[in-house]
Parts: C-alpha cells; sequence; structure tokens
C-alpha cells in the first residue's frame, strides 16, 4: 500500500530515460539470445559436434536460465539497481569471452554464464518496470521493453550473415556484445533504486533471506504453478522452433546464411506492430483478457 501511494501518476523526465535504459540494455538481451541459434551450424562444424551433442550444448547453456533466479533473489538484499548493474556487466563479459572459447567445454561454460546473467538482466529489468513506472501506464511500458528485446533479435539476425563474413566468423558475432558495457556508465551516474526498495529499506534492517521453499506457503501458490505451466509449455514449443530452424532451414532446405538471416528479419519486422502494441492491449484490455486474446 505504501508503495502504491509512493508511485506518481504520469512519466516524468526520469521515468522516460529509465525507460531508454531500460531498453537499451534489454535490446542486446534479444540480440545475445539469438546469436547462439543464429552461429550454431557454424559452432558444429568447428567443434565438431553431432546434431545430438548440439542438443545437450544448448541444454546446458539453457540452464543458466534456472540458476539465474539465484541471481535474481539478491535484489531483495543487495538492491534492485546493484542486481542490474552486475547482470549487465556479467553478460557483457561472458557474452565477449564467448568469442574467445578456445573448444567445446570454455562455450559452453561461457555461454552458460552469460545466459545466467542475462535472464537476471531481464527479470531485473521488469522489476524495475513494475516498481517505478506508473500504475496506469505499466503494461504499455513493460511491453515496449520486451519490444526492444524482439528488436534485438531481428537486429542479431540481420547482421549475422555480415559478421560471419568477418576475419573472425561467428565469434564476431559475440565480439559486439561488448558494447552494452557502455551502458554502464549512464547506471552508476543516474540509475536510482527503484522506489520499493528504498521504502523497504528505511523501514529498518532488511530481514533475512526467506528459504527458496516460501513461496509455495503463500496464497500466490496457486497462481505460480499456473503461469509456470503456461511459460514452460509456451517455450517448449517456441525456443526448440527458435533454436533449432536455422539448422533446418541450411541442411534440408539449402539455404543461405543471408536467406536465413532476411527470412526472420522479414518475419519479425511483420510482428513488431503486434509486440509493442501488446503492452497497450493489456493496460485496454486488462491482463487476463489481454494476455488470453495474445495466446
Amino acid at each position: 500500500t505504501i508503495v502504491e501511494g509512493m508511485q506518481p501518476s504520469k512519466m516524468t523526465g526520469y521515468h522516460w530515460r529509465l525507460l531508454v535504459f531500460l531498453s537499451v540494455a534489454t535490446f542486446f538481451e534479444g540480440y545475445d539470445f539469438m546469436a547462439l541459434t543464429q552461429i550454431l551450424p557454424q559452432v558444429r562444424a568447428e567443434f565438431g559436434l553431432s546434431p545430438a551433442l548440439a542438443g545437450l550444448l544448448i541444454g546446458v547453456v539453457n540452464a543458466g536460465t534456472v540458476v539465474a533466479y539465484l541471481l535474481v533473489r539478491k535484489a531483495d538484499r543487495w538492491g534492485r539497481r546493484r542486481v542490474l548493474m552486475v547482470t549487465i556487466f556479467g553478460y557483457t563479459v561472458f557474452t565477449f569471452l564467448t568469442g574467445l572459447s578456445f573448444d567445446v567445454w570454455s562455450f559452453g561454460v561461457f555461454q552458460f554464464l552469460a545466459r545466467m546473467f542475462l535472464i537476471g538482466e531481464w527479470a531485473t529489468s521488469m522489476v524495475y518496470a513494475a516498481e517505478e513506472f506508473p500504475t496506469a501506464q505499466r503494461g504499455t511500458l513493460i511491453g515496449v521493453i520486451q519490444a526492444f528485446s524482439s528488436l534485438g533479435s531481428i537486429v542479431c539476425a540481420g547482421v549475422v550473415p555480415l559478421l560471419l563474413q568477418a576475419a573472425w566468423g561467428w565469434r564476431t558475432v559475440y565480439f559486439v556484445g561488448i558494447v552494452p558495457l557502455l551502458l554502464l556508465a549512464f547506471a552508476r551516474r543516474n540509475l536510482r533504486e527503484t522506489s520499493r526498495f528504498e521504502a523497504l529499506s528505511a523501514e529498518g534492517p532488511l530481514p533475512a533471506a526467506r528459504p527458496m521453499t516460501y513461496i509455495w506457503s503463500t496464497p500466490y501458490r496457486k497462481r505460480l504453478l499456473q503461469l509456470a505451466a503456461v511459460w514452460a509449455l509456451t517455450y517448449m514449443c517456441t525456443q526448440n522452433a527458435i533454436t533449432f530452424w536455422k539448422e533446418f532451414a541450411l541442411s534440408e532446405r539449402g539455404w543461405t546464411d543471408v536467406d536465413v538471416g532476411l527470412a526472420i528479419t522479414i518475419a519479425a519486422v511483420a510482428s513488431m506492430p503486434l509486440v509493442f502494441g501488446a503492452g497497450k492491449l493489456l493496460d485496454v484490455m486488462g491482463r487476463r483478457w489481454g494476455a488470453v486474446l495474445i495466446f
């Protein structure tokens, strides 16, 4: 109740700067998330991986999304701002190190850690948006931030064919990932802690971290299971299709890297009005019916 009362009724200059910052950070999250799917055939060829081993590698890398939960939990102790800066720095460093991988083991470790920090950054950005933006525009603004993740994926798909022609080949795709370090210059000077965390801190010493199983004893248990099931079932379909589609297009359809990049870019650009409009739809129709329509 205290936090809701503290939230502004309209966007301020700081909120617009925060929106830009979170959108740019999430843009590179989308870029890096798409990168692995676009360079997988080249990675397989260089490291001599069979399709089965490539699938195992993807599974190991994606396990970082689960481990990210441990990092996101620290936002309740360290603060949202500190965790956001740590995650941006972490995914930038390990994305760059991926380009220096000397074998499949180092590639897997670097990408596992990069994915952990990527999801940590994404989740913390959503916390920032939920706690800082005005309630009436919150769905729209979160939708915009999410859309920039999709835009990052589009850019990645579009530039990969060009980057693969560079001297470093697929590694160049990851060297580009060093750019988000520039965001930290903004974060250190201008990014504030969220009002919610400041309010909790002002009440006195923060309580000890609750056990990870605490959520199961709260009224949110049923809703958590429902949303987790929706999210898991959605990702089982979409992420597998996206991850391995380029392999299919190259090996079974005879497409080139340029063909794949163009196809993904066209499809993604066509979807952008819907992606940017999803948040507005949630504000107009409500979260429940808006989500039903989108799914």
